[in-house]
Parts: structure tokens; sequence; C-alpha cells
């Protein structure tokens, strides 16, 4: 017989169960080659006495490998090795090389990229980034409650086998009632549509209106990634100036009366990059253009839900369009989570051709986060959980705005954003964004270069910085860390 008190260890401590531990050690063994199949094992009783271990446990280990068809089974002889294991090698005709290289032997088609900031830091470094929620402050412990309480409920299968592409019945029910609370929509079922994130729903929205060589309006600067979007699309980009009051709305006038516009993309509450809110009188002649030029229109309203100084602005989507504008918005952030649930709101027949395209790369959304999601929303945890993160991330925007006035005066400007997670920091020609950001990187602090927010338009030599995800004391390491890369100039 073989060796098994030295080829199997068990450690009691783990929070493995023993029975697995041999089990999973059996496995090793047999892929190993010392456990050859057909070698019949010890019995039951033998092994727990070799093991000193008690006899359940062995019969517990031998069940689950023969569960698997690790083992067979075999009456009045005991345990065996099975003669077809559950992993099986391939017999290769070539030598072990791999197949794949670099580059393809084929051609594909290129998708158009930005420069952005990505990854995850190594070690303990501080990081400024393009204006994200603090997970620290997420209701992950109502979340998984919530999960649990679902996943041990008798209808779990059903969530698990059935759904749609348009989402969850449930959320969209209470996205009628929450959407109406907050931002004056007046909806019916059939008008909303659960997305995987706010970027899904920019992408099935545009693929829907635009096709190749169609004229495009969006902002400059603009959210490059909807920017991306739009030309892999096949769509031509027409630029359109942003300023304090957001963006040129007699621009976009002056352009559809000349030209065959398609569609018109714009951010109406804290633009991307440039957090500024698109002003009352704008809204109400924009609103005018869309209704006199039928003009499609996506609303991306990304971080609708953090206001600070005032009660915000109703949406485009919630005055009279004439049906011409799409809402798209995102819970992603607002619950500081990693979980990917967007929406998307337009006419009926709308959403349900987007639903058709949707199917072709993802049949339904995930049905456990969404309906977690939706009684949540009904309980009011989520409203609970906005009031209490609009607290504190006004409490860290007016002291990073307090610290970059104190310790770097002139070498920046910015206006203090009314909502949103982020600053638009515009640092003086004297200081190179590109040149500020290798610098703070050599003493622990990670920020971008700038570079993706301005993607097709002129550098402003700025950045967005994210002011959500750092308390007061990170924000205050922060800045005196770009004080002290400042001072080398």
């Amino acid at each position: 017989m073989l060796p098994f008190k030295t080829l199997i260890q068990t450690d009691k401590t783990l929070k493995l169960p023993v029975y697995q531990q041999i089990a999973n050690r059996l496995i090793g063994l047999i892929q190993e080659g010392i456990l050859k199949p057909g070698l019949y094992l010890p019995g039951s009783r033998v092994l727990a006495e070799t093991l000193t271990l008690h006899r359940k446990t062995v019969i517990a280990a031998y069940e689950e490998l023969i569960s698997q068809d690790w083992l067979v089974a075999v009456p009045r002889k005991g345990v065996m090795v099975a003669d077809n294991l559950p992993v099986i090698r391939p017999r290769t005709f070539r030598g072990a090389a791999s197949a794949y290289g670099e580059e393809s032997a084929f051609s594909f088609h290129h998708i158009p990229v930005a420069p952005f900031m990505p990854g995850v830091p190594a070690g303990n470094a501080l990081v400024v980034n393009d204006g994200f929620p603090d997970a620290r402050l997420a209701p992950l412990a109502d979340w998984v409650k919530e999960c649990r309480s679902l996943i041990e409920s008798p209808r779990y299968h059903k969530l698990l086998m059935y759904g749609n592409a348009t989402g969850s019945e449930a959320l969209r029910r209470q996205m009628m009632e929450y959407l109406s609370n907050t931002r004056g929509l007046n909806l019916q079922l059939p008008h909303i549509m659960i997305t995987r994130g706010a970027q899904m729903a920019i992408y099935l929205a545009a693929a829907l209106l635009i096709k190749k060589d169609d004229l495009v309006i969006v902002g400059s600067p603009d959210y490059f990634f909807a920017d991306l979007c739009f030309e892999q699309l096949g769509a031509r980009l027409l630029r359109v100036p942003v300023d304090e009051e957001g963006i040129d709305v007699d621009a976009i006038e002056q352009l559809c009366s000349q030209r065959k516009i398609k569609m018109l993309y714009l951010v109406t509450h804290h633009h991307h990059p440039t957090t500024v809110t698109l002003s009352a009188a704008r809204r109400m002649k924009l609103l005018e253009v869309i209704r006199k030029h039928k003009l499609p229109v996506i609303e991306d309203d990304y971080d609708y839900d953090f206001h600070y100084s005032s009660a915000p602005i109703l949406p485009l989507a919630s005055a009279d369009h004439g049906g011409n504008v799409i809402y798209i918005g995102s819970f992603t952030k607002s619950l500081g989570l990693s979980i990917r649930i967007g929406f998307m709101i337009g006419p009926a027949d709308f959403i349900s051709e987007a639903a058709n395209l949707r199917r072709l790369m993802d049949l339904r959304g995930d049905n456990l986060s969404e309906q977690a999601l939706a009684n949540l929303l009904a309980d009011g945890t989520i409203d609970r959980h906005l009031k209490k993160s609009n607290k504190v991330y006004k409490e860290r925007r007016d002291l990073l705005c307090l610290l970059l006035k104190k310790k770097l005066g002139d070498a920046v400007q910015f206006t203090v954003p009314a909502g949103g997670m982020a600053i638009w920091l515009r640092f003086s020609k004297k200081y190179p964004l590109q040149q500020v950001s290798q610098k703070a990187a050599a003493l622990g602090l990670r920020m971008s270069s700038g570079e993706q927010y301005h993607y097709g338009t002129p550098s402003q030599n700025a950045l967005r910085f994210g002011f959500a995800s750092l308390n007061n004391k990170e924000i205050a390491s922060v800045v005196a860390i770009l004080e002290k890369v400042l001072q080398q100039w």
C-alpha cells in the first residue's frame, strides 16, 4: 500500500472541511500520476485508521470524488480510480509551442482608443481618480443581506432562469416611482430599460440612431468614451464649445439649420469633464431647437443624485421635448459598489428595439442584482444612503477647494462645482500636467496626465480631480504632495 499517511496531510485549523482536504489531495495525487486509473484505494476504515480520522470523514471524501467521477464504487471490491477521468487531456499532433503569438494572421476592425489611467495602483499609493464614489460608504451590509435573502427564497431559481433584455420588471416598476420623485419624469413600464451601466445604454442608443458618416454634435471637451463609441459606429463628430453655462446652444441651432444632424449628445448636469451644469436659459432654448428640428438627443445624466449647493434643475427629459430625448443614468455611482446597473428612458418603440439589439450581446441583465436594487429602493435604503453620501461628499468638496486655494494658489484655477464627485482643475501653463503627474507618482500620488479629457480638442492642461473617494486625511495628503511637486519648478 502507498504511504497515504505522508501523502495526505490534513489541518483541522483550516476553514476547509477535512473531508474536502482529503478529496482535494486525492485529486492531486491522481493528476500527478501517483494514483493511476484502475487502482483500488484503501477501504474507508483502513484509510481512516491510517490518517487517524473518523471513518465518516473518509467516506464523505470518497463520496465527493465519486460524485465528481474521479472514483468509481465497485460492488464487493471497494473504491477504484476511474478509468475515464473527468479531466481530459487531448493528444497533440504537433509540438508544445503555443499557436498564439502577438499578432493575428487575419485582419479585423480596430477600435478607437484614448489614453486613460488604467488598472489598480500598487502598494499604498494615493489616487486622484475621475470622480468615483467612496466604496467605504457603500451600503454593503444592506446589499449582502438583501442578496442573501433572495438566494435563500424559494423563488430564487426563477430569478436565475427567467428575465428579458429590458431588465427586471420589479426594478423597472420601482424606477417609475423613483424617477418621478427625483427627476419629474412621468413614465410607464415600456419606457424603461435596465442596462449594465450607463456606457451600455449610450452604445445601444447610439447604435440605433447613427450609421457611417452621420453627423453627431458633441461638446468640446466631451466625455471621451462617448466620443469613441460614436466614432466606432462611423459617426463624424461636430464639436461645440462648452463654457461656464454648459454647451453652446446657439452653435447647436446654427448647425441644425445648416446641416443634417443625426444626433446630439450632451451631459446636462456636471458635464464630463468640466463639471459645469447647463443653465436654465440654455435648456429652454435647446428644447425649442430639439422640437423644431426633431433632433434626437442622448441626455447623459450619470450622477444626477449628487447635488450640494441648491436643488437641481430637472433634466431635459422631464420637459416637453416632443419625444426626442433618450435619457440615460446610472446606479453604479449612487451605490458605490462594483455593480454595473444603468438605465435608459425613451419612447416605447425605441426601448423595444434597444432590447432587441441588446439580446445580440447580452440576453438579459443580472436578475439577482436588479431584484436586490428594487427591494433597496422600495424600503428606502438607497434614499438614506444618498442623503448620507451627499453630506459627506459636500464636506470633502469644500475641504478640497479650501486647501487648493490655500496651498496651490495661482498655480491652479477651478470653479466650485454645484454637485458631482470631481473638480475640473486647470493648471497654469508653467506646470505641464504630464510632468506634474510624473513627479507626483514619484512621491506616491497617482493621477491622470489629463490627456484623455482632451480627446479631439485642444488641451486645457487640466484634469478631473475626483474628491468623493478620498477622506479628509487623504485629501490633505494629496494636496500636500501637489504642493511639493509644484515647488520643484
